[in-house]
């Protein structure tokens, strides 16, 4: 397990142990935590599931594919370099202390 820390855009904090192999936005799904709607399921289809990383984990994530740059033009106020997708991010343990925001809304 690799703990994810998702922080809701109110600033409740969510520490939750997600299942190496999953996605950060499947993690979310599965632990009920609010700000991750994650309407196409996983699919990078749309920008549902978008999150702002914390600055310390920025450049310790993969590299963002095209297919994601292309779909987090639809995030809600996108920020070039801490916006994510988070059905993009499987969770490995390198991931472990992840921090992520959520925006305000997701659209």
């Amino acid at each position: 397990m690799v703990k994810i820390i998702y922080i809701e855009h109110n600033g409740t904090r969510h520490e939750v142990d997600v299942p190496e192999g999953l996605t950060v936005m499947e993690g979310a799904r599965d632990n009920n935590i609010p700000g991750i709607d994650a309407d196409c399921g996983g699919a990078c289809a749309c920008s549902t599931c978008h999150v702002y990383v914390d600055e310390a984990w920025v450049d310790k994530l993969p590299p963002k594919d095209p297919m994601e740059a292309d779909m987090l033009d639809f995030a809600w106020n996108p920020d070039p370099k801490r916006s994510r997708l988070t059905c993009q991010l499987k969770v490995t343990p390198e991931l472990e202390g992840l921090v992520v925001h959520m925006p305000e809304k997701q659209i």
